[in-house]
């Protein structure tokens, strides 16, 4: 074989592993976000496919959300919940779950309970389950230690990722306690969701969120423009820096550990 034959093979190798990689990174992913109103306020799920489109990355989501439900509702089809008819009928890459905020506390053995059977049932769906860790009530920080303990004890139990969201609130509060999170005493404002997009946008794609826009929108169905959340420039660009800073698992480290060889 001729050098230049060679060179063409090698230029042909780098063209595909290139073209691979491409498409690999622009994949669309399916996430199914199931819940309650934590997960509702704001649209956090269109938030999140919103802050991926606008960095040209496709994460499609719908949500099973009831207000008030916690995950052996949606496990027994109680409330009006459609989780267990959804996961039947479409096919999901992930499926993010909230559970009752108070579950954790009030209730840790059905917490752990309904965790699993969902992580499991997922699981042979062909998806990953992901747990949203709920964040404490504004009257009532002292509720994050029993709720990070709990989230982390479901995950290590059914090897899950969390999406750090009442650790991130607590931080945000420590550093920038004027700027509100919370709607009223437990729900999250826009600044809230914001900050829970921003999470999940990093969870998804291992990317900085410094290029995430101040102003969240989407398009409604005649094409037109829907603004789903409009922040001030400072607070964004403190929210953003504190994502970036903030250290947790995210699909791209996930993969890497994987696939890094062993020295």
């Amino acid at each position: 074989m001729t050098s230049k034959s060679l060179l063409y093979q090698s230029f042909f190798v780098v063209i595909l592993f290139l073209s691979y990689s491409f498409t690999a990174q622009n994949k669309k992913i399916r996430v199914l976000f199931v819940g309650n109103s934590f997960t509702y306020y704001n649209n956090l799920p269109q938030v999140v496919s919103a802050m991926a489109k606008s960095q040209d990355i496709i994460i499609e989501t719908k949500h099973s959300t009831v207000g008030g439900s916690s995950l052996e509702n949606h496990w027994k089809s109680e409330r009006g919940t459609q989780t267990r008819v959804m996961l039947e009928l479409e096919k999901w890459d992930f499926v993010v779950f909230n559970n009752h905020s108070l579950s954790a506390i009030n209730k840790p053995e059905n917490f752990i309970d309904y965790g699993k059977r969902f992580a499991d049932l997922v699981r042979t769906k062909g998806a990953e389950p992901i747990f949203m860790m709920t964040w404490a009530y504004k009257s009532n920080p002292l509720m994050l230690p029993e709720i990070e303990k709990m989230y982390k004890t479901l995950c290590d139990q059914t090897k899950s990722d969390y999406v750090p969201g009442g650790p991130l609130f607590a931080s945000s509060i420590k550093y920038r306690p004027d700027l509100e999170l919370f709607h009223d005493n437990i729900h999250p404002s826009s600044n809230g969701t914001y900050l829970l997009g921003l999470a999940f946008f990093k969870y998804f794609t291992g990317k900085s969120v410094n290029n995430i826009p101040t102003n969240i929108s989407t398009l409604d169905t005649n094409g037109q423009i829907l603004y789903l959340i409009f922040m001030d420039d400072l607070d964004a660009n403190f929210l953003r820096q504190l994502v970036n800073e903030f250290s947790f698992k995210t699909l791209t480290l996930k993969t890497e550990q994987v696939i890094t060889p062993k020295k």
